[in-house]
Formats: structure tokens, sequence, C-alpha cells
């Protein structure tokens, strides 16, 4: 079992997980589900993908806002915490499709202090 785990890692991973996390995000653009909704739409299409449907964006008890839109054969998630100006961002791709350019997208309408991920491959 040792040998095919140590055989596995070695072959390309199929999908890329991207993690991040936008600190210093104003508190009123981490509860506006609209424009949050639309960042994910405009995201998966700088990545490539045509959505299979709408994002689902539920606001939480404490303001912020947790989203997620669904792809064909990935997925972009988001949790807003605006008490900690915070948004965290995941996303799961093929291998072929470069998730930095959705990281990108929310850069450019986010005013975040700070901007960290970080990229693994799964599968």
């Amino acid at each position: 079992m040792a040998r095919e785990l140590a055989a596995n890692s070695t072959l390309e991973k199929s999908h890329h997980s991207l993690t991040a996390e936008f600190s210093g995000v104003p508190a009123e653009q981490l509860r506006d589900a609209t424009l949050l909704g639309g960042l994910l739409i405009a995201a998966a299409s700088a990545v490539g993908f045509s959505t299979i449907g709408v994002p689902t964006v539920r606001t939480q008890s404490d303001t912020g806002i947790s989203a997620v839109l669904l792809l064909d054969g990935a997925h972009i998630a988001i949790h807003s915490i605006p008490e900690r100006q915070t948004l965290l961002f995941d996303g799961v791709a093929p291998a072929s499709h470069d998730f930095r350019k959705a990281v990108e997208v929310f850069s450019r309408r986010l005013t975040a202090r700070d901007v960290r991920s970080e990229t693994r491959g799964r599968g």
C-alpha cells in the first residue's frame, strides 16, 4: 500500500484547489449579497467556465454572506466575515483551469488591504 501511495504521488494531479483570504475588506462590501454573487459569476467566466446555474447566496445571522457557484466539474465558494473584514475564497477545478484569474476578479472589485492565496494539486 505504501508503494502504491508513493507511486500515485508522482502522478500529475487532475484538479487544483485554490484558497485565498482577503483581509481589510470594508464590511459594506462583505454584506453586499448582490456584489458577491455577481463576482462569483464574473470569476467563473474569467477562468473559462460557463455557468450551469446561478450562485446560491445566503446571508448569515451575523450579516456575513456564504455563497457557492457550481460549475461543470468545479466550484467556487466564498464566506464573508464582516466583523473581521475578511473574505474567504475556495475554488476547485480541473488542472486545465487557472483560478488565479478568479482571485484577480475579486481583487479588482474588493478593496482588500491584503490577499493571500495558496494552490494545491488534488486528485
